[in-house]
């Protein structure tokens, strides 16, 4: 399977592959565990994978959908559009000098504080155990978490960087493109190519991105999934 088309349905591909098995699995369909967030993808469009989805959209709360293509109604289910999304592919990732700050590794002994620090700043949907679909890093000030940066979705050959975040009080400081750099570098030591998302408003994240050696391959489609 060639890049372009697992980075079209990239939950489909992430959690279904390399991350199995934080998933929840149904026949045609599937959706990640609630813990870890809210994303979900059918199989394709026949009309059971569609109902097995549709299984899946919880009582209470939503679920994600990205793609690169139009999604078909799901019966009983409330699609709901959300801003266009920007996805870029790391190329030649541009030199960083060495960040003038100390940097940690994050683990769960600072998960609370990791919560803490994405519902205050909202890179994304970040939940109690987010932290563990990747490596993370940050910054912290005072003994408190005031930057941090991580991987999110593992494709075969690719790995996403997400939840790239600063504490209002501390930006303008290079904290989040010295933490970006710190996580694309690891992740092309594996071998692997760094790819992210960005609401396509964001232009300034975009031409931060783009400074550090980002393009970007096409625009996505985002649904928020409900009960009907």
């Amino acid at each position: 399977m060639g890049r372009d088309e697992l980075l079209d349905r990239p939950i489909w591909h992430a959690f279904t592959t390399r991350q199995a098995a934080l998933a929840e699995q149904a026949e045609g369909a599937l959706r990640l565990r609630g813990e870890y967030g809210i994303f979900a993808s059918a199989a394709d469009t026949a009309p059971d994978s569609l109902a097995a989805l549709a299984a899946l959209v919880p009582a209470e709360g939503e679920l994600a959908v990205i793609q690169a293509e139009d999604h078909p109604p799901i019966p009983g289910v409330v699609m709901t559009p959300q801003p266009g999304i920007c996805q870029m592919v790391a190329g030649e990732l541009r030199p960083l000098p060495p960040p003038d700050f100390e940097v940690v590794d994050l683990d769960d002994g600072d998960a609370p504080e990791m919560l803490e620090l994405a519902t205050l700043t909202r890179p994304g949907p970040f939940f109690s155990r987010t932290h563990q679909l990747g490596d993370f890093v940050g910054v912290k000030a005072g003994g408190r978490l005031i930057a941090m940066a991580g991987e999110r979705m593992r494709l075969p050959g690719l790995t996403e960087v997400s939840a790239v975040c600063t504490h209002p009080d501390h930006r303008g400081k290079g904290y989040a493109a010295a933490l970006m750099g710190i996580v694309a570098g690891r992740i092309a030591t594996r071998g692997e190519t760094p790819f992210l998302h960005v609401y396509g408003h964001n232009t300034g994240a975009i031409a931060l991105y783009e400074h550090l050696g980002y393009r970007t391959r096409r625009q996505m489609r985002m649904w928020l999934l409900s009960r009907a």
